[in-house]
């Protein structure tokens, strides 16, 4: 008996093609750790750099079924989301999605992102579509200005794309490196706030003047010459050093357009804490709010932690995760006769 709640489709069957089969797909969040080029006087704009998280991530299943129904947290985009694709790509029938978790929504871990990826990739399977998932991201619009989102969906790691030319579909990969397992995130949380999102976001895009190329040519030189090294020999102080250096020149140049160099005054007294403390590796992921700081060892990172959440109150929140150096888990299965 069809879902009450769902939305029908009219004058649309499911087909042959419907055989029970449910799609479970688990997607990780990343951080955003800032563009490298904002002058686009080499014929490139944006270029990044990101890393995958374990531990903070959406998970939902999807089976085909006659109306367009979601349920669970984030439930009111994936709906959108697949609506849109079922319009655009001429599906027939609809589709159900059930979320178990999900992403914190507008907080710079790509949680829209990873949504969208997340029931693109189901809809491949369900509906055995010819198309790749970097068509279908192009058409949920994600990918717009970086890669970091679907190589981390994709293949996780530590992640570094090479930003937008004139004929550029979706931001090339050129670096994918896997994390060291040792190495953990200290994540600092506020709730009471959401970083730019939507029109906003967009429309902070449009206003924001190039990048003073010396700062790009700095910005390349420290990725290029002292994360990635770092990165390879497994150096956490330089790369920590690095990655600081990267976060405080974005973070300057966004911060009219985000109130500061971190978005949340709250994270930004815990960031400054981190860094009495001797972290090196400090800063916001995307337009935040969500601060991080890297840790070398998960004792240590678990008593900053402790310490962290003692000392400050709600709104904020602490949270300790690892590198994922792997990308999202998808499974069929069919359901039995």
């Amino acid at each position: 008996m069809p879902d009450p709640s769902a939305t029908p489709l009219p004058e649309q069957t499911l087909g042959a093609q419907y055989d029970g089969l449910t799609v479970t797909v688990t997607a990780p969040a990343r951080l955003h750790l800032g563009f490298i080029d904002m002058s686009g006087d080499l014929g490139r704009r944006f270029g990044g750099l990101g890393l995958t998280l374990s531990g903070i991530q959406t998970r939902l299943s999807v089976t085909r079924s006659p109306g367009i129904h979601a349920k669970g947290p984030s439930s009111g985009r994936a709906e959108q989301c697949a609506r849109m694709l079922l319009r655009t790509l001429g599906l027939k029938g609809g589709v159900s999605i059930a979320i178990e978790e999900a992403i914190p929504e507008h907080v710079g871990l790509g949680s829209g992102t990873q949504l969208a990826l997340a029931i693109c990739a189901a809809f491949v399977r369900l509906f055995d579509l010819d198309s790749d998932l970097c068509q279908l991201a192009k058409l949920t619009e994600r990918g717009a200005r970086s890669g970091i989102g679907l190589a981390a969906f994709e293949s996780g790691g530590f992640l570094v794309d090479g930003g937008r030319g004139r004929a550029t579909v979706l931001p090339p990969v050129l670096c994918q490196a896997a994390f060291p397992s040792p190495w953990r995130i200290l994540l600092i949380s506020d709730q009471a706030r959401t970083g730019l999102n939507g029109g906003e976001e967009a429309a902070a895009f449009k206003q924001i003047p190039p990048m003073a190329t010396q700062v790009s040519a700095h910005l390349c030189r420290v990725l290029l010459m002292q994360v990635l090294p770092a990165l390879a020999e497994h150096d956490f102080d330089a790369f920590g050093a690095g990655i600081t250096a990267i976060q405080e020149a974005v973070g300057d140049y966004f911060a009219p357009y985000q109130g500061g160099r971190y978005s949340s005054p709250r994270v930004a007294e815990v960031l400054r804490w981190l860094q009495d403390e001797g972290l090196r590796g400090v800063g916001q992921s995307s337009w935040g709010p969500t601060g991080f700081a890297l840790v070398d060892s998960a004792s240590r990172a678990h008593g900053l932690w402790q310490r962290a959440t003692q000392q400050w109150g709600a709104p904020l929140g602490f949270s300790v995760c690892g590198g994922r150096n792997s990308g999202a888990e998808i499974g069929v299965r069919r359901k039995a006769a």
